[in-house]
């Protein structure tokens, strides 16, 4: 599986983005997937999952009710809304596929990664 991450840029507190994961290969819709972020100098924080069929979905509690993940199996893509920004959500998001389950939260469950997007949200 491949993966291309789109969507991020520089937003206001406060505002939204839509990050997209595009994925190549048949094997897209058989793939739990996630998010995660990188802020410098941190490690890598989960931030969301979504189980293969879509029916089930786990966030990280620092965007729990702010951002919603979901999937098109059809488009072979994977969505980030995220509402209700602040300031230290800015970092590189990346998409992740072939977690162990809807609830992978560790990087090291996912063996496919995009290159990641930067989002910046300003104070």
């Amino acid at each position: 599986v491949q993966l291309q991450a789109s969507g991020g840029g520089l937003v206001q507190t406060g505002g939204s983005l839509r990050l997209s994961c595009a994925a190549s290969g048949r094997t897209f819709s058989r793939n739990n997937m996630g998010w995660f972020r990188q802020a410098p100098g941190t490690e890598r924080e989960f931030v969301a999952a979504i189980s293969w069929s879509g029916g089930s979905t786990y966030y990280g509690d620092s965007v729990k009710g702010r951002f919603t993940i979901s999937r098109d199996n059809a488009k072979n893509t994977v969505y980030l809304q995220m509402n209700s920004l602040k300031p230290e959500d800015t970092a590189v998001y990346y998409c992740a596929a072939g977690g162990k389950s809807f609830y992978s939260v560790s990087s090291s469950e996912y063996p496919y990664w995009g290159q990641g997007t930067q989002v910046t949200v300003s104070s």
